[in-house]
This record gives C-alpha cells, structure tokens and sequence, in this order.
C-alpha cells in the first residue's frame, strides 16, 4: 500500500495500482512498473533480429576498418553504422532455416572516391600464403604510386579474420599475405582496397573471391 507523506498534493511511498513512489536524492519520484505479460514477437520481428545478429557479428571484428575507410560520418551516423547498414540492406541471404549468411560478394570494406584495384586477383601461394595481384594504375585519375593495400580475408570456418594495413603499395603489383599454419585447407573470402598514404581517402572495396589456403 502506498503512503502519502504530505497529503493528497504531496509525495507518496509504496506502491499505488502500477506506480511505485519513493524519495530518491532529496526529491519525490514516481515510476511505473514494468509491464508483465507474455509478448510474443511477430514474425518480422524475429526475422529483423536474426539480420541483426549475424550482420553486427560480422562486422564486429573488422570495426577498426570499417570505421577508419568506410566513408565518412553522414549526421550522427558513424562510419561503421553505415557499413553495418551496408550490410543489413544489401550482404545478408536467407538460408531457409530462418537464419541468414552474409552474401560475400557485395560486401564492401571500405567505400571512397580513390581509384580502386585495376583487374585484381588472389592465389593460393604455398605455406599458407595468398598472393594477391593488380595493374598498376598510378597516375590514372587521383591514383598515386603512394597509395597503401589493405587486405582483409575471412575464413567462415573458424569465423576469424586476417587482415594487412597497409599490405604494400599500389606501385608493387603483387604482395604475399601469410596466413596462420591452421587456416591450411580452409576456404577464405578475400577483400582489398587502397587508401591514400595519409588516411584520408579511400576506394571502394573489391571481393577478390574466394580460395583454399595452401
């Protein structure tokens, strides 16, 4: 039962129907209680949850990327909740089991004005290496010499990620990424971009595809 300690106009203690009072840092304060009941979410609910966790659990461990090459600020949406958004919208297939995996292809690591890989590619070199090959377009539109790679590769299997920042140069035409000895036998998705010597400019991300680590 509820007490009001200054009558009808004052503050009250307890509880009245579904409002709790109380005397909380010199003040009278009132709150409802919680509803109770047995909520069901709807079908659309559930579905816009599981999009939600899967697209936040991959983009997670790639945040440092993703905020630092995914364009830029737009209001008060970050970076990174824009390519989460990226991904939410555009990266996620149902897997007819009321789950959803992330569509590899269309996802993007970074987005930006910058030139991008010229014919880029990815091969499985030997002791858990992956070469990774473009043209050199230096010189074609804002493109510099100067230009960093950045690499990230995902192995679903072991859900981890590999990633170089910066992997080399846009002049050098081919790296080689070491990978750890047990991602041998693992299929990997490889992405690169490059991004300007000073940070400030990225280029859209291309999906190199994916391949067998040696």
């Amino acid at each position: 039962m509820g007490k009001f300690s200054k009558g009808i106009l004052g503050g009250f203690s307890g509880k009245v129907g579904n409002v709790v009072g109380a005397r909380w840092r010199g003040q009278d304060i009132m709150r409802s209680l919680p509803q109770r009941g047995n909520y069901v979410p709807t079908e659309a609910q559930v579905d816009q949850r599981e999009r939600f966790k899967t697209a936040i659990g991959f983009v997670t461990p790639i945040k440092a990327i993703l905020s630092a090459y995914y364009g830029k600020q737009q209001g008060d949406k970050s970076a990174f909740n824009l390519a989460t958004g990226y991904v939410l919208k555009e990266a996620l297939l149902p897997d007819g089991l009321g789950d959803y995996t992330i569509d590899y292809p269309k996802v993007l690591i970074a987005k930006g004005d910058l030139r991008g890989l010229a014919n880029g590619a990815v091969v499985a070199a030997a002791s858990q290496e992956l070469t990774i090959s473009w043209d050199d377009n230096s010189g074609q539109g804002n493109a510099a010499a100067s230009d960093e790679l950045v690499v990230v590769v995902y192995c679903e299997a072991l859900d981890l990620f590999e990633t170089a920042n910066p992997a080399g140069t846009r002049d050098l035409t081919t790296v080689q990424m070491p990978l750890p000895p047990y991602w041998a036998g693992q299929q990997v998705q490889v992405w690169a971009t490059f991004v300007t010597a000073d940070k400030n400019l990225a280029s859209t991300s291309t999906f190199l595809g994916a391949v067998m680590v040696s």
